[in-house]
């Protein structure tokens, strides 16, 4: 460490990375921002001139190589996450990585055991975990408030068309993996189990140009399930929905219902004399869970200052990444999927 800070090595310049390279700039303790990886070169010459730094990398094995990396935050298409992440580990890098995590199980698998082996931090980017208001009801549900849980419901729904490249399922794991990754962890993480049974569906409702070349696409998904403790999930997912971000959970109880998120960008509401009142609908999750972003790269420099274990962990990620395949395996065979 320099002067007793972490130094940070960002790889993946894009709009999610640099949410976390302007937090590690000017917002977190005893960390800062050292460098930057992107085969863009466009990203890096915008990142360094933003965060007013000098080291910028096409390739992220040359950021590994520089010996002033102490970790790494990892915003890259997920296909490239595992060999990203083990290679940071082999060099003794911390990691925080976006989600999802991997491709495949087996994928988590190999990050988790470097990491273990190499000794060091993987935390997960679940920043719902640490969002105010999600903290908030996960008090109110241990408290005992509402009872026993019943059932979690949770929704992700963004405005924006998919990229080209996400239209291969193959190649990015879907809707499931790309928007609903959070909702899965929301549901593991307010019901306290690991999901016993799914049940999902998709459909291509927004993008027609993707219907010849993907028929395996799809824009829209909902999925039923089940969990180990008796408790029950639901989630639903879309993209391209154009009326805003929308992002929402509900934790039903035997007493009781907890309703979460937000969807005004401002707290303002007005009444006109046509009858019909105005708001508006964010439209950007960089907005809804900016304070959660932060949070989390709060904690991650804490974890790294005072070798503790990261709240959202390897095994977070891992069996997020579990359920995306199941779901996907139950919407191309149209069958329940037992875990």
């Amino acid at each position: 460490m320099k002067n007793g800070k972490i130094g940070l090595g960002l790889i993946g310049a894009g709009r999610a990375g640099m949410i976390h390279a302007r937090n590690y700039r000017s917002s977190v303790p005893h960390a800062y921002i050292a460098a930057v990886a992107d085969p863009c070169e466009e990203n890096v010459q915008s990142a360094l001139k933003e965060l007013e730094i000098e080291k910028g990398y096409a390739d992220y094995r040359e950021l590994l190589e520089d010996s002033e990396i102490d970790a790494v935050i990892i915003v890259t298409p997920t296909k490239y996450h595992c060999e990203i992440a083990v290679a940071a580990a082999e060099r003794g890098k911390h990691i925080l990585c976006e989600k999802p995590m991997a491709m495949t199980v087996s994928e988590c698998e190999l990050m988790e055991a470097a990491a273990k082996k190499n000794h060091v931090i993987l935390q997960m980017a679940f920043m719902r975990r640490f969002d105010s208001a999600f903290m908030a009801a996960k008090a109110v549900v241990e408290s005992g408030d509402i009872g026993d849980v019943v059932m979690v419901r949770s929704n992700t729904r963004g405005p924006s068309i998919p990229k080209p490249w996400m239209y291969d399922i193959q190649k990015s794991n879907g809707p499931l993996a790309e928007v609903n990754s959070h909702d899965i962890d929301t549901l593991r993480w307010f019901t306290g189990s690991e999901f016993r049974t799914i049940y999902a569906v998709g459909g291509n409702y927004r993008c027609p140009d993707a219907r010849a070349d993907f028929p395996d696409f799809y824009d829209n998904v909902i999925l039923s399930a089940s969990f180990e403790n008796g408790m029950q999930g639901m989630i639903d997912g879309a993209q391209g929905v154009l009326y805003g971000y929308d992002a929402r959970a509900e934790i039903l109880g035997t007493k009781g219902c907890i309703y979460l998120g937000r969807t005004q960008e401002r707290g303002i509401t007005v009444c006109r004399s046509d009858m019909r009142k105005y708001d508006e609908f964010t439209n950007s999750w960089k907005f809804l869970f900016k304070d959660a972003y932060l949070e989390e790269d709060i904690d991650f420099a804490d974890c790294i200052l005072n070798a503790r274990q990261p709240k959202v962990t390897g095994h977070d990620g891992k069996m997020a990444v579990k359920v995306v395949n199941a779901g996907n395996e139950s919407i191309k065979s149209g069958q329940i999927i037992t875990l």
